[in-house]
């Protein structure tokens, strides 16, 4: 792994490449978190050196070794999937995140003020449970369970879907206006198999038993950081059902395992 970046973080990066992806159709706004998120990790790569970082870390090559994030056929975890798990959702003494730890710092490691404005939306984020609700042109239109929060929003794999289908993805917020007033779904979208009411049904019994709240904060929360950093990590390669290009196939609740074909 490299060392700790030394000064100005922007020199480790390839800062063309913002004008190269969407010199070749990228998305603005996807490009400016994948930035965002290309400083992360390269963060990420340099705190793991350190001695107070030597739990954290031995948590993640643990959860490599079981889960082989890549794709389909591989496995059903993505990289994009696991990696912003690990930097902006697993917590390391119960607080903090490797995306806290950035946000923190980054004055010294030399942050523009739009890439720091994007770490801490990417720092929030969170996987979400959606219906498919429609089109608004090229753009998705996705519901929240439990919230009815509605989003219009670019899809980075191409997948559309149909409509009244479910979707868990990680989306982000917009960024400046003059690049889109629409989120971003910045995972490849997991299908799910399973109808909207057996997903209420479970969202309401996981929300109540584990005391998070039946209300907006506690769904973050349970959709955040689950029962145990692991939980959404074991049920999206328990659940594995099938794989396109652009979208894997999920069948089964996280907390009824005779329904989950790799439990």
């Amino acid at each position: 792994m490299a060392n700790i970046p030394n000064g100005d973080m922007q020199d480790w990066i390839d800062l063309n490449k913002f004008e190269e992806w969407i010199e070749e159709g990228m998305d603005s706004v996807y490009a400016a978190y994948a930035i965002v998120q290309n400083l992360t990790s390269i963060f990420s790569e340099g705190v793991s050196q350190l001695p107070e970082m030597k739990k954290f870390v031995n948590f993640i090559v643990k959860a490599e070794d079981e889960y082989q994030p890549s794709a389909p056929p591989i496995s059903p975890l993505t990289t994009s999937f696991f990696t912003t798990w690990a930097f902006y959702d697993l917590r390391f003494d119960g607080t903090d995140t490797l995306a806290s730890c950035l946000i923190d710092s980054h004055d010294l490691v030399g942050m523009t003020s739009d890439q720091f404005d994007a770490l801490k939306k990417l720092s929030v984020s969170r996987m979400g449970i959606y219906e498919q609700i429609g089109m608004e042109g090229s753009h998705v239109r996705l519901r929240e369970l439990i919230t009815d929060a509605e989003y219009i929003c670019y899809i980075a794999s191409g997948y559309c879907g149909c409509l009244g289908e479910l979707w868990y993805v990680r989306l982000l917020p917009p960024l400046l206006p003059d690049l889109g007033n629409y989120s971003i779904a910045f995972t490849t979208p997991y299908i799910l198999k399973f109808g909207k009411n057996d997903w209420l049904r479970f969202l309401e019994r996981g929300l109540s038993q584990l005391g998070f709240g039946v209300d907006k904060n506690g769904l973050h929360t349970f959709l955040k950081y689950g029962p145990d950093p692991n939980y959404w990590n074991e049920f999206v390669f328990s659940s594995y059902h099938d794989h396109e290009g652009d979208a894997i196939f999920l069948t089964g609740i996280p907390d009824m395992k005779a329904t989950l074909p790799h439990s």
